[in-house]
């Protein structure tokens, strides 16, 4: 009956009483399929009937990219009217529910697969979450966790390491590069000073960091702490996370932006500093 009164408050059906009729006549009246639904104006009693029996449940396409954060994905789904933005970033900290997915982290950052999904209303922040957690191990390969081992490296340190270089290149032919550069610097015992791990830090995503920013006390600040952060500072994709395991063989330990979508590499100070000098000078033109 109350689905009959949402479906006559909306428009669907002329009558109410037609509707839980026609439903007991089919059998169907105690087992509709609850959910959202699409119903093309002008659509007819037993079509609409033939929906619900059916659970053909109106489908959100969500489309979560390659460095995006938990604060993003929260915002879309708040967007989308799927669930709060809060109900997302409690579940994806709380401790039991990582220990469900057997996550030793303090929040899902960096282990949701960017990938486009198909969400329907109704569905809880632990069920979406755990959908994308899954997606990522289906594509953390035996022969990726391996590469990772061989470098030392947890699955953890491997998403962190591959988040940075997700957020620092744009061309997927740089991410090779630039993970040798952090390699290079880590095996040096340089810091990484790497700008998205301070934005991470500050919540400036891509945006300009003031000399306060660097020097922020925190441990994602890797312009003060050495080695890798925490954790990962967004979800990195297949390509970045390949690099994170397989860096290019160059002996490069610093790169500059040259545009938007392209870095200039140098293997020592004199070189990095002239390449940002020069570079400074053609943004202020």
């Amino acid at each position: 009956i109350e689905v009959a009164e949402i479906l006559d408050d909306a428009g669907v059906i002329r009558s109410r009483v037609g509707f839980v009729m026609l439903a007991v006549a089919r059998g169907s009246f105690r087992s509709l399929k609850a959910g959202e639904y699409q119903i093309p104006e002008g659509t007819n009693t037993v079509r609409v009937l033939e929906r619900l029996e059916g659970g053909q449940v109106m489908q959100h396409m969500v489309v979560f990219q390659e460095g995006g954060t938990l604060a993003e994905l929260a915002r879309q789904m708040e967007s989308e009217r799927l669930v709060p933005a809060a109900d997302i970033l409690r579940v994806a900290r709380d401790a039991l529910f990582l220990k469900t997915l057997d996550i030793q982290a303090d929040s899902v950052e960096g282990y949701l697969f960017p990938d486009t999904y198909q969400f329907v209303k109704g569905m809880t922040a632990e069920e979406i979450l755990a959908r994308m957690v899954a997606r990522m191990r289906e594509k953390l390969s035996p022969e990726l966790v391996t590469e990772a081992r061989a470098h030392d490296l947890t699955v953890h340190q491997m998403l962190t390491l591959a988040s940075i270089i997700e957020k620092e290149a744009v061309e997927p032919s740089e991410m090779p590069l630039i993970s040798a550069v952090f390699w290079n610097r880590i095996h040096k015992f340089m810091p990484l000073q790497a700008d998205p791990t301070v934005q991470y830090a500050v919540g400036k995503d891509r945006r300009r960091l003031t000399r306060e920013d660097l020097q922020v006390d925190s441990p994602y600040n890797t312009y003060r702490r050495q080695g890798l952060p925490p954790g990962p500072i967004a979800s990195p994709g297949r390509a970045a996370i390949r690099a994170a395991v397989r860096p290019a063989d160059v002996k490069y330990l610093y790169f500059v932006a040259m545009d938007d979508r392209h870095h200039q590499f140098s293997t020592n100070l004199a070189d990095h500093n002239a390449a940002v000098a020069r570079y400074r000078l053609a943004r202020a033109r």
